[in-house]
């Protein structure tokens, strides 16, 4: 008895803080009731934050339930997983690999896919099973097909899913293929990020339907986008709000280490200069969105000194050019050093110099337009692209 009404005064508060920021809409009420978190959160979580990007400590239901019912019905992501399933144990492990998505994310995410009766839907990662159940609860579980490409992660949602009473067609497999058997769809919605839009997501869409993807670039930043397929095969919408999830597995970067760019002791051949343009500036996510879409095939790194100062490192990944910028606290300049084909620090300053020229717009002013492999990131109407292409 001291459980269930843990559980019901911690929805009903979690429920509040989500109306009250507008993420769960009165359509999503019902099934907000019907489809409790707890049902699809395992036993050892590791709480995140709101932006997240960082998890804490591990809490255990069997070890700590009042704090492991608090995780559960806080408004922030929860990591089920590290490593592929490689880790064990209680400690964090190297790359958080899957999670119980921000309540907040996945009721906006639900109300931009703007379902109705009927429709049939394509979920990519299937996680825990709780944005499938959800789905299933308001179309019916024959409308609702969820991918997963991790076998322990769907045969564990599978189960979940079974216990609430609901079973969709749960498919192990290659997210980036979707699923041909079950198109066409009505909507497609992935829980993981991408910086490519799979085509195969696009064409298992009849024209007319809605794609609703975290999107961003190889430099950072991301953001939800939500397209609608054109007739002619091609998908275009805007962004609606900044997001941060996991890559999904296909799409994962692997990042050389700084030693690999230099072609002997510091500072190699390097040319100095310096710069006003803070790296603080530059370091938010929007600015990282913005500066990822103009500066294409590059990406950051952070090395961090005991004083507070930082050492902002951009290297390009096919491996030809780096650049390196000192921040150090109250000063006005910053020192610059470059090498390559590529001068990436005059690039990342470029980019920022245009997005503050036009009054620093935010993401809902940007779109994405998807024609094959080709992607056009454009600001205010698609005649007006920033950057990117195939």
């Amino acid at each position: 008895m001291i459980e269930q009404h843990e559980a019901e005064a911690g929805r009903a508060r979690l429920a509040s803080a989500l109306i009250a920021n507008g993420s769960l809409t009165s359509d999503w009420l019902p099934g907000y009731a019907a489809v409790p978190r707890h049902l699809f959160v395992p036993d050892t979580v590791w709480p995140g934050r709101a932006d997240g990007v960082r998890q804490g400590e591990a809490v255990n239901r069997d070890a700590d339930r009042a704090a492991w019912w608090e995780a559960v019905h806080s408004d922030v992501p929860l990591t089920t997983q590290w490593d592929d399933g490689a880790h064990a144990g209680t400690g964090r492990g190297t790359i958080p690999t899957s999670s119980s998505s921000m309540p907040t994310m996945v009721f906006s995410m639900l109300a931009a896919l703007n379902v109705e009766d009927g429709n049939r839907v394509l979920e990519i990662g299937t996680g825990t099973g709780w944005n499938a159940a959800l789905l299933a609860h308001r179309l019916g579980p024959g409308n609702v097909v969820t991918v997963e490409v991790d076998h322990y992660s769907a045969a564990a949602a599978r189960q979940r899913l079974a216990k609430a009473g609901y079973a969709p067609t749960s498919v192990v497999g290659d997210g980036a293929d979707g699923y041909a058997k079950g198109a066409p769809y009505d909507r497609v919605i992935a829980t993981c990020s991408v910086g490519r839009i799979p085509q195969a997501w696009v064409e298992q869409a009849r024209p007319g339907g809605v794609i609703v993807v975290p999107w961003g670039p190889e430099y950072g930043g991301e953001a939800v986008v939500r397209l609608t397929v054109g007739d002619d095969g091609t998908a275009s919408g805007r962004f609606i709000g900044s997001s941060a999830f996991m890559r999904l597995r296909q799409q994962r970067a692997e990042r050389p280490d700084s030693l690999v760019y230099l072609s002997g002791p510091w500072p190699a051949d390097g040319a100095r200069s310096s710069t006003p343009l803070s790296p603080e500036d530059v370091g938010g996510w929007l600015e990282m969105f913005v500066i990822g879409v103009q500066v294409p095939g590059a990406f950051p790194l952070i090395e961090r000194y005991q004083d507070g100062a930082y050492t902002l490192w951009l290297h390009d990944t096919a491996v030809t050019s780096w650049a390196t910028v000192d921040w150090e606290p109250d000063r006005g300049d910053y020192e610059v050093v470059q090498s390559g084909r590529r001068r990436l620090w005059d690039e990342v300053d470029a980019a920022w110099r245009w997005w503050d020229a036009r009054g620093r717009p935010g993401f809902d002013r940007f779109g994405l337009t998807v024609a094959g492999a080709s992607h056009s990131v454009w600001l205010d109407s698609p005649d007006n692209p920033v950057a990117l292409s195939g």
